[in-house]
């Protein structure tokens, strides 16, 4: 189907799950997922009235960009980039340059020099803190018992704006199965905010399981297949003999 046909279809999801849960529609941010996909595809989502976009690579993001200065390079532009995936501590400087929110901070290595780069470029970062709730060995996050001695690090970088907690539960094809991720997460957002009340946001939530999380209390959900359709990963190289 068409991105502007799908991206109906996922309103009306949101606006539905958004009813039961008794919220509002204002409460859920829509972040188009653009990982794998051509700047051609974020002009079309653009044009389709989204404006807040995730990338997952500080690289890939780098080399997408000048196609999409005119929309993303102006201070006053409406349209937002956020980096969702794993940040390597070399990457933090160029992060801090192109991405307008770093939603994928483990560690306080990260964290210190996401500050100090910021600071650099004279701009206050806004960050989500990344918690591991899965056992898998792929996902990214700090464990939810260190949580609260980050958080207590995090408050003294005053180039930094801690503004939540991201996490990403086992795949499943049942999207009940990450109900319970969710909820977990969104503990740990309520319990945090007493140390620090900037802490607000909860980035659960992409194609398969969104609905669950806005009952949860998802405030952004990250959706790419569901608004693009499946990405096409490029063929290992093969060697040849």
């Amino acid at each position: 189907m068409p991105l502007a046909e799908n991206l109906v279809r996922i309103r009306e999801q949101i606006s539905s799950a958004c009813r039961r849960a008794c919220r509002s529609e204002a409460e859920v941010s829509l972040m188009a997922v653009t990982k794998m996909h051509p700047a051609a595809s974020i002009l079309e989502a653009y044009d389709c009235g989204l404006r807040l976009f995730g990338e997952n690579r500080v690289q890939e993001w780098q080399e997408k960009l000048p196609s999409l200065a005119h929309l993303f390079g102006p201070a006053n532009s409406p349209a937002k980039v956020h980096l969702i995936g794993p940040l390597q501590s070399n990457k933090t400087t160029r992060a801090a340059e192109i991405f307008d929110t770093i939603d994928s901070v483990d560690s306080l290595r990260i964290a210190t020099r996401l500050n100090a780069a910021a600071t650099s470029l004279g701009r206050k970062l806004p960050i989500l803190i990344e918690v591991k709730l899965s056992h898998e060995a792929s996902k990214h996050g700090i464990a939810p018992a260190d949580l609260p001695a980050l958080i207590a690090e995090l408050i003294r970088l005053k180039s930094l704006i801690p503004s939540g907690l991201m996490t990403v539960p086992p795949w499943s094809e049942d999207p009940e199965a990450a109900r319970p991720y969710f909820r977990e997460l969104r503990r740990l957002r309520d319990v945090s905010l007493a140390a620090c009340t900037t802490l607000t946001q909860l980035s659960i939530g992409m194609s398969n399981d969104f609905q669950v999380a806005i009952e949860e209390g998802s405030t952004c959900v990250r959706i790419g297949t569901a608004l693009f359709g499946r990405r096409l990963y490029p063929a290992p190289a093969h060697s040849g003999q």
